[in-house]
This record gives C-alpha cells, sequence and structure tokens, in this order.
C-alpha cells in the first residue's frame, strides 16, 4: 500500500485533513454566528412579539447547543471506534459526507424540533474528522515534525470560523450559510482519489490477537483512565471561554454592564477566532522550540486564565477593550493543535484513533455540563457569578491535568497497547 513520505511536511493528506476541518469549525461555529437570526425566522409565527420572542431565544438556542454537543459525544465513541477497527479514512470521509449533508438539511428547517434533531445529526458527523484527520498526519509525518503537521491542520481548520464570520455579514441569509458549508464539504470529498490509508495502522491490523478500537479498555486499569482523563481536563477551559465569554458574549457583555454591547455573537466569535489561529501556530511552534507538548500547554492555559480575568475585570469598560480582549483569549485558547498531539500521541495504534477523536469531542460535551450547572447556579448567583464559580473548577482541573500529563514529544508511536 502506497504510504506518505515522512519527511514532507506538505502533502495531500495534510491538504485533506486541513480543509476537512476547516469545513467541520465552519459549521461547528455557524449556528452560534446564526443562533439569533434563525431563530428569529423560525419563532416569528409562534411568538409575533419581538420581546417575548428574544426572552426565548437564549433559552432555545441554549437548548440546541446542548443537542449538538450531545450529537458530538456520541459521535466520537461511534467514529472513535470505526477509526481503530475498519480505518482512518473511513472516518474522515464518512463524517465530511454526514455532516455536509445534515448542514444544507439545517439551512432548510422551519421547526425548533426539526432544527434540534439536526443539530444533534451535525454534531454526530462533525465528531469523526478532527480526530481521524490528526491520527493520520501523526502516524505519517515523522516524530519531529508531527508537530508541525497537526499545527498546520489546526490553523487551516480554525480559520474556518473566520470564513463563516465574514459569510454570515456579507450574505445576511442564515439559511444560504448553511449551504455553504454544506456545498464546501461534499466538494472537498473530491480529494479523496490518491489519499492513502496510515501504514501503521495497517500493519497493527495484521496482528490478529490485537483488539482494536476498544473504548472500555481505557477504563480497564486505574493508570489508562487517569491518563485518559488529564488529556480531557487541560482542554475544558477552551470551552468554558468559547462558550461563556464568546458564543454567549451578548448576554455576558451586558450582564457585566457594557454600553453598546453587541446584539449578536457574529463578530465577538470571528474576532476570537482570528486569535485561535494565530495562536494555534504560535503553540504548536512553542512547543516544538521547547520540545515539550506539556510545557507548552501549560503557559497558554495560564494565559488562558489570566485572560478570563481580565475579561471579568475590563470588558465593561469599552466595545474596544471588550473586542481587545476577546482576541487575546481567543490566541491563549489556542492550544488546540498541541492538546490534539498530545491526544493522538499517548495510546497505541489500536487505540490511538478512539482516543484522539472521543477526548476531543468529550471536551466540547462538557458545555453540556456547564449548561446544567449554569441553570442550577445561575438564580441564587446571577450569570457573571455562576460563571465564575464554574470557571474556577474548570481552570483548577486543567493545571492539575496538565501536572499529571505525560510528556509525549518524539515519542515513538509504533506500538500496540
Amino acid at each position: 500500500m502506497p504510504k506518505s513520505n515522512p519527511n514532507v511536511l506538505f502533502n495531500k493528506l495534510i491538504l485533506v485533513a486541513a480543509l476537512g476541518y476547516f469545513v467541520d469549525i465552519y459549521d461547528l461555529v455557524l449556528f452560534g454566528m446564526e443562533r439569533v437570526a434563525s431563530l428569529n425566522t423560525i419563532l416569528l409565527s409562534v411568538y409575533p412579539d419581538e420581546v417575548e420572542r428574544s426572552q426565548h431565544i437564549s433559552r432555545i438556542g441554549s437548548s440546541l447547543l446542548n443537542w449538538q454537543m450531545l450529537g458530538m459525544i456520541a459521535g466520537g465513541i461511534f467514529w472513535g471506534i470505526l477509526g481503530d477497527r475498519k480505518g482512518r479514512l473511513s472516518v474522515l470521509f464518512g463524517s465530511i459526507i454526514l455532516y455536509s449533508l445534515a448542514n444544507i438539511a439545517n439551512g432548510l428547517v422551519n421547526d425548533v424540533v426539526w432544527y434540534a434533531i439536526l443539530r444533534f445529526v451535525s454534531g454526530f458527523g462533525l465528531a469523526g474528522e478532527l480526530g481521524a484527520g490528526i491520527t493520520l498526519v501523526s502516524e505519517t509525518l515523522d516524530k519531529e515534525k508531527r508537530g508541525l503537521g497537526t499545527t498546520i491542520v489546526a490553523s487551516v481548520g480554525l480559520f474556518g470560523a473566520v470564513v463563516a464570520g465574514l459569510t454570515t455579514i456579507l450574505l445576511d441569509n442564515w439559511r444560504v450559510s448553511y449551504f455553504i458549508g454544506g456545498g464546501m464539504g461534499l466538494l472537498l470529498l473530491l480529494l479523496r482519489i490518491g489519499v492513502f490509508e496510515s501504514g501503521m495502522f495497517s500493519a497493527s491490523r495484521q496482528q490478529q490477537h490485537i483488539q482494536h478500537g476498544n473504548f472500555f479498555y481505557l477504563f480497564s486499569r486505574i493508570d489508562l483512565l487517569k491518563k485518559y482523563l488529564t488529556i480531557i481536563l487541560i482542554a475544558v477551559p477552551v470551552w468554558f471561554v468559547m462558550y461563556f465569554l464568546v458564543q454567549f458574549s451578548p448576554e455576558m457583555a451586558k450582564a457585566l454592564g457594557l454600553v453598546n454591547a453587541p446584539k449578536e455573537a457574529k463578530i465577538p466569535i470571528m474576532v476570537a477566532y482570528i486569535g485561535i489561529t494565530i495562536g494555534d501556530v504560535a503553540s504548536g511552534l512553542l512547543s516544538q522550540y521547547l520540545r515539550s507538548r506539556k510545557k507548552a500547554l501549560k503557559w497558554f492555559i495560564l494565559g488562558t486564565l489570566v485572560l478570563t480575568i481580565l475579561y471579568y475585570l475590563l470588558a465593561a469598560k469599552s466595545i474596544v477593550i471588550f473586542y481587545t480582549l476577546i482576541f487575546f483569549i481567543g490566541f491563549f485558547t489556542g492550544y488546540w493543535a498541541v492538546f490534539m498531539s498530545s491526544a493522538s500521541e499517548l495510546f497505541g495504534t489500536n487505540i490511538r484513533a478512539t482516543v484522539a477523536t472521543t477526548a476531543p469531542n468529550f471536551v466540547r460535551g462538557s458545555v453540556t455540563l456547564m449548561t446544567l450547572a449554569n441553570l442550577w447556579l445561575k438564580p441564587s448567583f446571577g450569570l457573571v457569578n455562576s460563571s465564575i464559580l464554574i470557571g474556577s473548577v474548570v481552570f483548577l482541573l486543567a493545571f492539575w491535568g496538565n501536572y499529571r500529563l505525560e510528556e509525549t514529544f518524539g515519542k515513538d508511536l509504533d506500538y500496540v497497547e
């Protein structure tokens, strides 16, 4: 079977993985950007009064986001197991087909029930591409260069959020925005020709006595479970800030007392992802320079914490300060590439895709737990204090995870569990 040259950093496999993640992120953030506009259209006949309708948009939008995240948790497990049993390529392109068709269908919805169903299906499809792509890149590149490969994939992919923001602003038609996302994904399937399966995976599949894709193996020993939990906890701060401080920034900015707070999250999300894209390159290069995933993660988690504190203290001062903080929060949460590199390097070939696919989706799915915690705390503490309490727990667990994390830079990945 043909293989990619491990010494060639730029190849078709990285291109496909990067563009697949580009479309993945486009769809992932599109709902947040079009949440208000789409629900305004769908709920118009149910709640003709604008004030009453706006009160329901936040609640329903949060519920739809939870359905999407639940889809990602379920999809993460499904695609992860499939990737270790049937191959990384089957997951890469299978997930792209599913979320592309779901994206198009999202542009056709006219009621909340179907919107919820399709956000679940979209999340299910979106759960597979990144883990499969990163696993393929990690297994085909030289061990000294694979961190740069994952950085390219993550950086190109995260720029999809910027394109999503520009699309929503320029077109101002949420249905067309969904159609564009689905169309880009289907066009990406044309690149399938000439992309080959990981040779490392193909070799391991010939060992019939080895179990592949056993998700429950991760829970069979306490040391494996701790290792799995550490990598998940490290990245939860990313979605804490993206959920509370960015995606729901209109509500948060208003609660903090910002005059002329944004009415929609389109621009805040786009500004944050510009920062994330730059931050992903910076964190990946820092990891290469330090020759350590663990140290790079520590400094970026610390930076995220500092910027989060500054957000609560200064965001209400002016709209310029607000957007400046959003950008730098994005920059420091740009350790996603290093997180994904570590996730793909922690376990053997027979369980690698399962970990690399489930870990980021459990991180994303943590939004559901944070939402439930917020619903419980908010009546007593208010939105701001509730989010601070949740964030305190999230960051403490992230620093604990970083302390316990195994260093994987330069690790030989050609082994099985």
